[in-house]
């Protein structure tokens, strides 16, 4: 498993400790000093089968600034979303949690935790 943090976020904070408390096995990314690329992205919304502005952190400053609320939410605009993730990782949602076994949660809650847990 592979879980991208911000260690400033509290959610990380809370699954950090829960993973080590049921003794998993994980590799930290540092995502806001490690950015991820657009392919890394990319992979990552396949394997949550989400799109971009589901994982997109809409209270940040750049938010607002690159007017991402009003950008089209469409297959057309999917590459600009991701751009913007690369270029802007602040945006991206945390914890992003990578299971073995190929899917991936955003573990903001203790059942998201679990569930990458559980796909060991």
């Amino acid at each position: 498993m592979e879980i991208w943090i911000n260690p400033a976020c509290s959610k990380c904070r809370s699954a950090i400790s829960l993973l080590d408390a049921e003794g998993a096995e994980y590799t930290v990314r540092r995502y806001l000093e490690d950015v991820p690329s657009e392919d890394e992205i990319r992979g990552v919304l396949d394997r949550l089968g989400l799109e971009p502005w589901d994982i997109t952190r809409t209270q940040e400053a750049a938010t607002k600034e690159l007017g991402l609320k009003e950008w089209a939410r469409d297959d057309s605009s999917r590459d600009r979303w991701i751009a913007a993730l690369a270029a802007h990782p602040k945006l991206i949602q945390r914890p992003i949690i990578t299971a073995d076994d190929g899917s991936a949660v955003v573990g903001r809650s203790e059942d998201a935790v679990r569930d990458a847990l559980a796909r060991k």
